[in-house]
């Protein structure tokens, strides 16, 4: 499949000079995009879009740029004293970026009373059968204090940051022990496809390095159940990157011979995928059509194109569910595309982001290869087709 070169590849550091905001839209797949899908930098609209449609791409305030962050807040739990203790954790990145450390201090105790004051409401809503795991993890919780204080009273940042990744580590695996059932029922149409109901650990081993994702299938459980169903067959290894848009998007998933997707081998069929996306405070994703296409231009998806890696499933520009295997990653750059001024929110799926080594992510380009893929944890959730 030949890929074209976008418009915006060749002039993004003069758009940016003129104007400090980026509002641009990638057609992943076969090019540039069309005029429906662009934005002008000077303030006037370009083809049928309107006034709301400016409105949701203002800058939404300090967007959230951590793929685990984004993980954490996705899973579908209503638990405060865990929520808590996470939020609490979280906000201490301001704090140490500014160095204030009188903050810092403040916050930690708040987690300690937290974690003395909820211990029981957080197990209250565990499973018995996982109950001893969350009091592992909560034990393990208690004696990271001390040595976060010490890190606190040194004023030494790099340790706090490791100590508080490691403790929120352990807040989302407690977070994940609350789940309970999956959310909500994939409408009957899409049975025909391998779902994911939960969650899995892949990692991808390149020419350049090795690094490890995972795939939520609480939010997109179609398009991550079509990723790990590939990947269980070996479909990505050797496989090589198609496209790299430096600073922008790095796509995959493009099979040898003539077909753009996935062929099933035993009904000889392509498998279509449907667009996938869960909005903040619905019930269930949206299924097969645009969030722009419904209107609701000001809704935020559950799993944003807002980190560094991540996952996002490519499709013809004027088929929405006319995905099947190819993929990219999204390569988030402060300067070139600011969290929460992209196009692709609501536009194409997430159904991931990488975790780990994301800097492999840097070393990649055309021509680079996908030297194999597998299922690190989390295989056991997906469901294929009865």
């Amino acid at each position: 499949m030949t890929v074209s070169r976008p418009w915006w590849q060749h002039s993004f550091r003069t758009l940016l000079s003129g104007i400090g905001v980026l509002l641009v839209m990638i057609g992943v797949w076969l090019g540039p995009p069309s005029q429906a899908q662009a934005i002008s930098l000077n303030g006037n609209l370009v083809g049928p879009l309107d006034a709301t449609m400016t409105m949701a791409y203002l800058p939404p305030g300090n967007a959230i740029t951590d793929g685990r962050a984004l993980l954490r807040n996705s899973l579908p739990i209503d638990n405060k004293a865990i929520r808590g203790i996470q939020s609490t954790l979280e906000g201490l990145s301001e704090w140490l970026r500014s160095k204030r450390w009188g903050p810092v201090a403040k916050d930690s105790a708040k987690v300690e009373r937290l974690l003395g004051r909820d211990r029981e409401t957080i197990l209250a809503a565990i499973p018995d059968g996982k109950r001893a795991a969350a009091i592992s993890y909560l034990d393990d919780l208690q004696s990271q204090l001390l040595p976060l204080n010490d890190a606190i009273a040194l004023k030494d940042r790099e340790a706090v940051w490791m100590i508080r990744s490691a403790m929120l580590d352990n807040v989302g695996r407690i977070e994940e022990l609350m789940v309970t059932e999956f959310p909500f029922t994939v409408p009957e149409e899409y049975d025909n496809l391998p779902q994911l109901k939960g969650r899995a650990t892949v990692e991808f081993v390149t020419n350049q390095g090795t690094m490890q994702a995972v795939v939520d299938g609480y939010s997109a459980p179609v398009t991550a159940g079509n990723f790990v169903d590939l990947v269980q067959r070996g479909f990505y290894d050797g496989m090589e990157f198609i496209r790299a848009e430096e600073n922008y998007v790095l796509q995959t998933g493009d099979p040898a011979g003539p077909e753009e997707g996935f062929v099933n081998p035993k009904t000889k069929a392509y498998r279509a995928v449907p667009l996938e996306i869960l909005v903040k405070g619905d019930d269930a994703p949206v299924y097969g059509t645009t969030l722009e296409d419904l209107g609701r231009y000001l809704d935020d998806p559950v799993l944003p194109f807002s980190a560094f890696g991540t996952l996002g499933m490519a499709r013809p520009g004027d088929d929405p569910n006319g995905g099947s295997s190819q993929f990219f990653f999204f390569l988030f750059e402060p300067e070139l595309t600011p969290a929460g001024l992209n196009l692709l929110d609501g536009r194409y799926s997430v159904f991931g982001y990488v975790v780990d080594n994301k800097e492999v992510l840097e070393q990649l380009g055309q021509g680079d290869r996908i030297e194999s893929v597998r299922v690190v944890s989390g295989a056991e959730n997906l469901v294929q087709p009865s």
